[in-house]
């Protein structure tokens, strides 16, 4: 079983797979952050400040360290997040700009002025998601999509735009049925999705959820470190 957790900023991905990995007893794979990235990609700067070829590098770096550590533990493992991630990253921001923290004042359906350089980021971007789409429909067996129910964290990491969270939300559901990949949208507390994805593959744990959760918000920590 080839299991994606997907979901937008801030819907507990990495805490999720962290969890599921110790409660499972399943390898788990994931990619750099963007902040972590971030450094040998543009350094100096902070995300707010990258140019659209700097966010595209950062963007196929992300999706090279996916497909390498998918690669490696196929056929089982439980992967925070996929490169269907990577290309709404980039997307999105052709709606509401290369930084998107600069258009939180838009209104629903409004959008960012047209520049030259968003129409070429569009162009690339829609390249760069015909590969990225082949790779998650060969990659993966099912995905579990968390809902948007937690707040924005604002660590300034992450573009701090509701609109952007949402239309991120559906651009990747929309993925998920042209590719015609299963998923299940899975809400609820960490110990509540832990049980109901457990029972979604027919996996029993090899641990109670209450020293799954202590692991996992261990290792969680530490990452946030």
């Amino acid at each position: 079983m080839r299991l994606g957790i997907t979901g937008t900023y801030s819907s507990g991905k990495t805490m999720t797979s962290l969890v599921l990995g110790h409660y499972l007893g399943l390898p788990r794979t994931e990619a750099r952050t963007m902040r972590e990235i971030l450094p040998e990609a543009a350094p100096g700067k902070d995300l707010e400040q990258c140019t659209s070829l700097e966010l595209i590098q950062m963007i196929v770096i992300r999706h090279m360290e996916r497909v390498v550590h998918e690669h490696d533990l196929s056929p089982v493992f439980i992967s925070d997040g996929c490169s269907l991630q990577e290309w709404i990253y980039g997307s999105v921001r052709v709606v509401y700009g290369i930084n998107p923290n600069a258009s939180i004042s838009l209104q629903p359906g409004q959008c960012v002025a047209r520049t030259d350089e968003l129409a070429y980021f569009e162009a690339v971007m829609g390249e760069l998601g015909k590969v990225f789409k082949r790779h998650v429909k060969n990659s993966f067996d099912l995905f579990v999509h968390l809902p948007n129910e937690l707040p924005l964290t604002k660590d300034g990491h992450r573009p701090v735009n509701e609109l952007f969270r949402s239309a991120s939300d559906g651009l990747l559901k929309a993925a998920f049925d042209e590719l015609a990949i299963p998923y299940y949208i899975v809400g609820g507390s960490i110990e509540e999705r832990a049980k109901r994805i457990a029972g979604i593959i027919g996996r029993k744990p090899v641990m109670s959820i209450s020293d799954a959760v202590g692991m996992a918000q261990a290792q969680y920590d530490q990452l946030i470190m």
